[in-house]
């Protein structure tokens, strides 16, 4: 957890560094685009200082927010996963985006590999146990590698494969895909890497399900949700 001395040497209140960073994150906005609308709001900081406050407290607000998260979903570790895999451009090159959610479109681990084979497979799931702990079921499509890691780690009774199984994860790969065309791709794995893991988490901490709530069950659950980003590094 970061202490509130992060903001000591920023002239910039804390409370514009939050919003900023969280139009940037959770929005399909580009930086110019969070530069204007702060600017509506009589906020005048140039797209560069928004892009700075983004990798110096994006991943900051995002380990918060996960760590919090996490506790609590390990104890309902018996639920079922959903885990897929995409590819990515990274400087014209094609890496491969790894994501794990639950059933509720939680997302639990996000990863990024430059191929797509078992021992990536591998690596994945092993992190993903390790941090939640162990499902009953992991519904996957028919990629030989996952079959092939789920057996090594002794979990291969837990696959299932159907056709239409696995719509959960493919439906939570477009937020992403909306902001990967908004920042016009990345160009280095680290850089998509370290956004994939703070756009998960900010992700997970703003969806209510709102279809499937009703407006008043919404509107107070956006409420805290708000009020508890506000909150974050405060103490």
């Amino acid at each position: 957890m970061t202490r509130p001395a992060s903001f000591k040497y920023f002239k910039t209140s804390r409370e514009i560094i939050r919003l900023a960073v969280m139009l940037y994150i959770r929005f399909p906005l580009s930086l110019r685009n969070v530069e204007d609308l702060l600017h509506e709001r009589g906020i005048e900081v140039s797209h560069e200082t928004v892009r700075y406050w983004w990798n110096r407290f994006g991943p900051v607000f995002a380990a918060e927010i996960r760590r919090k998260r996490v506790q609590q979903l390990r104890a309902y570790c018996k639920w079922k996963w959903h885990v897929d895999e995409v590819f990515v451009k990274v400087n014209g090159k094609r890496h491969y985006f790894w994501r794990a959610v639950d059933h509720e479109g939680e997302v639990l681990e996000a990863v990024v590999t430059k191929r797509r084979n078992k021992a990536a497979a591998l690596k994945f799931l092993k992190k993903l146990m390790k941090r939640h702990g162990k499902a009953v079921a992991v519904v996957t499509d028919c990629f030989a590698s996952y079959r092939a890691a789920l057996r090594e780690l002794g979990a291969i009774e837990k696959q299932r494969t159907g056709r239409w199984l696995n719509n959960r994860v493919e439906n939570s790969h477009l937020p992403f895909r909306r902001r990967e065309r908004a920042m016009q791709r990345f160009r280095r794995m680290r850089s998509l890497q370290k956004f994939a893991s703070v756009h998960s988490s900010v992700y997970n901490h703003f969806n209510q399900e709102r279809s499937l709530a009703s407006r008043d069950t919404f509107k107070l659950t956006r409420s805290a949700a708000l009020c508890e980003w506000r909150q974050l590094c405060s103490g």
